[in-house]
């Protein structure tokens, strides 16, 4: 592994460990704090979570500590995100609580209607085949620190997934990520988007 690579890791591993150590004994996340800072982020992932926006997730439904875990990711700059660096700068940790909080605690994007069920019969045997469902879950909602993939969109999904072949994304799981990404092939990834999208 590269030592910029090792150092942005070590970096994240000491940020969460601080973060750790900072709410362990902190009060209770706060969804009323967390939804006013959330209007932050309304504008690129939509009013109650639910992204509009291009190649923006959805953030609705996510689990807490998934929330929480890609905050401190943007904000010890081990994830990259041009429009999120500032926002991140800004959070402390009571902030970064309450958003997990909010997010998790809001409905996930309605199930969309499936134009092409033979891509997304493709993308269930690849999801099998790739044991997606050992992390995500068998309902694909996500768990702890593990992202909700169902329902969310499937232009962020391909995205993600390209990214994480080409080794682009880093943060959070990204090592079993990488290497599940990396032996997928653009129409297994096409297939495995469309499916996830429309559950």
């Amino acid at each position: 592994m590269e030592m910029p690579m090792m150092r942005r890791l070590l970096c994240a591993v000491l940020s969460l460990v601080a973060y750790a150590v900072a709410t362990s004994s902190a009060p209770a996340a706060d969804i009323a704090a967390g939804k006013e800072k959330a209007e932050l982020c309304s504008g690129c992932h939509g009013e109650n979570g639910i992204s509009q926006m291009e190649n923006t997730p959805s953030l609705a439904g996510q689990p807490d500590q998934f929330i929480q875990w890609q905050l401190i990711f943007f904000r010890a700059g081990t994830r990259k995100n041009e429009q999120m660096q500032p926002i991140v700068e800004q959070l402390d940790n009571n902030d970064i609580r309450n958003l997990g909080a909010y997010f998790a605690s809001l409905q996930p994007p309605e199930k969309k209607a499936d134009a092409d069920p033979d891509l997304s019969a493709k993308g269930k045997q690849a999801a099998a085949g790739r044991r997606c469902a050992s992390c995500h879950l068998d309902s694909y909602a996500g768990t702890k620190a593990v992202s909700r993939i169902a329902g969310q969109r499937e232009d962020y999904l391909l995205k993600a997934l390209r990214d994480y072949k080409s080794g682009v994304r880093a943060g959070g799981g990204m090592a079993a990520m990488a290497e599940v990404a990396y032996s997928l092939s653009e129409e297994e990834i096409e297939a495995l988007a469309h499916y996830l999208a429309h559950l």
